[in-house]
């Protein structure tokens, strides 16, 4: 955590962002319309639950079992909840858990989360890049090589050769046999639909901030928060990505709307994007805690005693 507040005080110093900015922002002007605010909160939450399906559609195409949309739904959400604490290795290990008890393979649930983090990972970049494209000549600069890099990056880990044995490695560990169907075009189909869910959450955010009459330009602010995200995110340190995230939400937002306003929306997203995931993996949990689990709890306390 301490590097954590480093990092981001060091991130907020560079834009020159300080009291002064920030007492030069009228809070009063910052009521939201409700109507966008909730049209932004339901559009965050479809991707979420996007999100949840394309998982589910990774762990069929790796072998698994077919899982309702529904039921992949629920288990993504619960074990998101494993973001809030620091690394980020709970959230693949809780869906791994949760997805066991629905048949899936803990190897299978594991490779698909894996890949479906790491794939988001590299959607979030893409689309972050209108952020760095549409800045000043160095951020373009920084986009062009961040472009040039990602395509290259998915172009050579599609092709046969290097897909073969990095899928073969991994199955080999997991002491599965590789689904023989298995190709790049899997990932690259897997990508493109990371890409359009990385799309409606970078929307969803540019209506947040139309809530608040901020009148931005569509494609630097809604790639800025992808961008943010994605830095964030490989930030191990940081708890879901917080301070981190913020910091660089601030550095992409300045020239559009002032590193005080900036600083406002950056803390006002956070908020939004916690509430909107945390209010349904909450209610998800406790179903599933009461009902499903305590459910077969019972059911087998009713049987030993039936036995006894």
């Amino acid at each position: 955590m301490a590097v954590t507040v480093l990092v981001t005080w060091f991130i907020v110093d560079r834009m020159g962002l300080n009291m002064h900015a920030l007492r030069g922002v009228d809070l009063a002007t910052w009521a939201p319309a409700p109507g966008i605010l909730v049209a932004s909160a339901l559009l965050l939450a479809a991707g979420y639950f996007a999100s949840a399906a394309l998982w589910g559609r990774i762990v069929m195409d790796l072998g698994g079992p077919r899982l309702p949309v529904p039921d992949a739904v629920r288990l993504f959400m619960i074990a998101n909840l494993g973001r809030y604490i620091p690394g980020k290795i709970w959230q693949i290990a809780g869906l791994a858990a949760l997805a066991r008890k629905r048949g899936v393979p803990a190897t299978t649930a594991t490779a698909a989360a894996v890949l479906g983090q790491g794939l988001a990972l590299v959607a979030a970049l893409f689309v972050g890049l209108g952020a760095l494209l549409g800045g000043g000549p160095t951020y373009r600069a920084w986009g062009i090589g961040a472009a040039v890099a990602l395509l290259v990056g998915i172009a050579v880990g599609v092709t046969p050769p290097v897909f073969r044995r990095v899928a073969g490695l991994w199955f080999r560990l997991a002491h599965q046999d590789a689904p023989p169907s298995l190709g790049g075009a899997h990932v690259l189909r897997w990508l493109g639909l990371y890409v359009v869910n990385w799309g409606l959450y970078a929307f969803s955010f540019w209506l947040l901030a139309a809530s608040f009459r901020q009148h931005l330009p569509l494609i630097p602010v809604a790639s800025a928060f992808a961008a943010a995200y994605a830095l964030g995110y490989l930030w191990i340190f940081s708890v879901a990505g917080i301070g981190v995230r913020e910091g660089f939400l601030v550095v992409f937002l300045t020239p559009w709307m002032g590193a005080g306003a900036a600083s406002v929306l950056a803390v006002v997203a956070r908020i939004w994007t916690t509430i909107v995931e945390l209010v349904p993996a909450a209610a998800f949990w406790l179903r599933y805690v009461t009902v499903e689990d305590g459910g077969s709890d019972g059911g087998k306390g009713s049987m030993e005693g039936h036995s006894a």
